[in-house]
């Protein structure tokens, strides 16, 4: 097929219809903007001008190419305006009846060649497509907001829709300088159909009040590098928008995951739909606002707070990476740490690996050469948990077994002095199951650092049923000294960041493993789309496919979430001891080095 493509119609010009149509324009092609809305019609002009006159200033563009892109820019408030038109893209309400009615109003428009794409990113593109005359031409064209900006678009296919039409539309979009990812069709696509089950969960995990909002928004900030916070994000979205396609999720998936969170139809009936209500999960200095304002929820500091205990030195139990690392945290705080480990020469090997980490930081300028050597002058390290007898709080970081930790807690409220806060690091097994070997299960927390642990902002600080206000109250105040931001949560699996992040992994494999993208497409969808730092492949070849299939288990353990049961193919991968980068093959293989 060859379909130039040079003329196109934007049917809705919401702010994705004006975002796609500015695409367009400014590409070189002929844009027929239609909407039954003189306003919004006006709006879309008015918002191109400004957008091209800001390029000009910018001098992305001159000022006879603004002109050019204007003019390629015409509205209508009629769909008969679009019958020279080569491509349809509708951009209307995201309901049926009102797609279906148009797909049903350009059939008799619209040339036999035209092509028809829905920007739907959550109704079936096979049910609209059948409602059409020639449904071999009809498919889906995800753009993701804003327009302009974004580069992901999602080429959506039903089992009706012609090779030939995919292939045109799919070429469209690398001469629009997007990145296309072709995908069939189901239900939020790739990159909704992963984003919306994260969000939906964490909105799930607020409502059950299990961790503040501003707390459930920093975790994934600064734990997993998202440029905003789930419920943040809900509002930017839409909650009612959110409920929508959660809706269509979960009527195809039936998968507990997708099923709307309570919470999101409760505020969406109450018309608190987010940044565009000026009210959602935060509120807002006006509708449509950006400003969060503080309202009857915003944490009020220091009410009610009870004093920590004095804390001056610090002993870390563990040589490998992660207690190496929340040692250096500790040293260069200015805390006197105590690096214990299973024997001297273990103990050294720690903390020779963290005079190379300080020694790269004076390399790169970030740590000066006095400071390097104050740091290393105040880690000691010693060969047995006896020389932590005297700190003021020990910090575990040994391996994720439930056996082996408890085995040291045992030693350790044999050898801490009374009043010394103990505490943990584990990142999925239960706090209290170590706090009840104690004789003081009141004095142990849970202190979840992030790997690396000097780079990594976030620690979860979790609390048990038995853990003492001034015990917690204690680690947070150390958190703020150490120049980390602590956030609160109980004590169960995944805590905060695991719980959100792992079913995500999990849901992205089990679209591999049912051939529905490839990893490389998912990757990109989530880094385009989304703004993920990694994409969800990529991130499990680095944290270790044996290590997420475990934090998985311990999940779906817990719950007992049918949905969060781990993909059989992240199974068979580490029973095949395709473990990731540690072993040079996962997901994708690795040279050796």
């Amino acid at each position: 097929m060859d379909t130039p493509l040079r003329t196109i119609a934007v049917v809705g010009l919401g702010t994705m219809g004006t975002g796609i149509a500015e695409v367009l324009a400014r590409a070189g092609r002929e844009v027929i903007g239609i909407d039954v809305s003189e306003a919004a019609a006006r709006q879309a002009v008015a918002s191109l001008e400004a957008s091209t006159a800001r390029a000009v200033r910018r001098e992305g563009i001159t000022e006879r190419e603004r002109r050019d892109v204007l003019a390629r820019f015409r509205t209508f408030g009629d769909l008969q305006a679009a019958a020279d038109a080569e491509l349809v893209i509708e951009v209307v309400p995201e309901t049926y009846e009102i797609k279906q009615q148009v797909f049903r109003d350009l059939d008799a428009v619209v040339s036999p060649a035209a092509i028809l794409a829905t920007g739907t990113n959550a109704l079936s593109v096979t049910r609209l497509a059948a409602e059409s005359r020639r449904p071999e031409r009809v498919l889906g064209l995800h753009f993701f907001n804003p327009a302009p900006a974004m580069k992901l678009v999602e080429v959506v296919s039903s089992v009706l829709t012609a090779p030939s039409a995919v292939e045109t539309v799919t070429q469209l979009a690398r001469e629009l300088g997007k990145q296309p990812v072709a995908v069939g069709d189901r239900p939020g696509f790739v990159a909704d159909g992963l984003l919306f089950g994260y969000l939906n969960q964490a909105a799930a995990m607020y409502e059950a009040n299990y961790a503040s909002r501003e707390d459930i928004d920093a975790a994934m900030r600064l734990g997993c590098g998202l440029p905003m916070g789930p419920l943040a994000l809900l509002d930017l979205i839409g909650v009612d928008t959110a409920r929508t396609v959660l809706e269509a999720m979960y009527s195809a998936s039936h998968d507990r995951l997708h099923a709307p969170a309570p919470v999101l139809g409760q505020l969406s009936r109450a018309g608190l739909t987010g940044r565009k209500s000026g009210r959602g999960f935060y509120t807002y200095d006006a509708p449509g606002g950006r400003t969060v304002v503080p309202d009857a929820l915003t944490p009020v500091a220091g009410a009610g707070a009870v004093a920590g205990r004095p804390v001056s030195s610090v002993g870390v139990a563990g040589s490998g990476t992660m207690a190496s690392g929340i040692a250096e945290v500790f040293a260069k705080a200015g805390y006197a740490v105590v690096l214990a480990a299973r024997g001297p020469e273990k103990a050294d090997t720690a903390r020779e690996r963290i005079a190379t980490s300080l020694e790269r930081s004076v390399s790169k300028g970030r740590l000066t050469a006095q400071a390097r050597d104050e740091t290393l002058a105040r880690i000691t390290p010693a060969g047995s948990l006896d020389a932590l007898a005297g700190v003021d709080l020990a910090v575990e970081a040994v391996a994720e077994d439930l056996e082996v930790k408890r085995e040291l807690f045992r030693t350790l409220d044999k050898v801490c002095k009374p009043g010394a806060v103990l505490a943990t690091t584990t990142s999925s097994l239960p706090v209290v199951a170590v706090a009840r070997v104690t004789s003081r299960p009141q004095d142990v927390v849970g202190m979840h650092f992030f790997n690396p642990a000097p780079a990594m902002k976030l620690v979860e600080v979790v609390r048990t049923v038995l853990t003492g206000d001034d015990a917690h109250a204690t680690v947070r105040e150390v958190c703020a000294a150490v120049r980390k931001h602590p956030v609160d949560c109980g004590d169960r699996a995944g805590f905060i960041v695991n719980a959100l992040l792992f079913p995500y992994l999990n849901n992205a494999v089990k679209m591999v493993e049912e051939h529905y993208a490839t990893p490389d497409d998912i990757d990109a969808a989530m880094k385009l789309g989304g703004g993920y730092p990694m994409g969800p492949f990529e991130l499990l070849d680095v944290v270790g496919l044996d290590v997420s299939l475990a934090i998985e288990k311990v999940l779906h353990g817990e719950f007992r979430d049918p949905g969060l049961a781990p993909a059989p193919l992240l199974e068979h991968l580490v029973a095949a001891g395709c473990l990731g980068r540690k072993t040079g093959r996962g997901f994708r293989e690795y040279a050796r080095r």
